[in-house]
């Protein structure tokens, strides 16, 4: 008997083995949620960090809070659409979000591979 076109698509091959495509995706969500979870206060952490060091070279700087938030949260992601902040204490503190930014980068980035990396260990037993 044929298999449906969408049981099929639903499937990939993993290891020489069919897997499930939609029990891999939930397995995965749910593992991402779970990892999110536990790291959440140091994320909400880094993110605090990214707006009060936005706000404080705003203030230096003479920018609005849009403007400082937005050079902040582009500089955390290193971006970096060219703004520059011109004294020597909000370049400093500009590094200071960048690092942060980093930081959150990596953070994200470990959990999203540990909860992969469960999802297929769930589907290879």
């Amino acid at each position: 008997m044929r298999e449906s076109v969408s049981s099929r698509a639903a499937c990939n091959v993993l290891e020489g083995r069919a897997v499930d495509s939609r029990k891999l995706r939930r397995a995965f969500l749910t593992g991402l949620l779970t990892g999110l979870r536990v790291v959440w206060p140091i994320v909400s952490g880094l993110l605090a960090t990214v707006v009060a060091l936005g706000f404080v070279i705003g203030v230096l700087e003479g920018w609005s809070l849009h403007e400082s938030i937005y050079f902040a949260f582009v500089s955390a992601l290193t971006i970096g659409y060219g703004d520059s902040p011109k004294l020597l204490i909000t370049r400093a503190l500009a590094v200071l979000i960048g690092l942060c930014g980093i930081l959150l980068t990596a953070l994200l980035a470990a959990v999203a591979v540990k909860a992969l990396d469960a999802a297929l260990a769930d589907t290879r037993t």
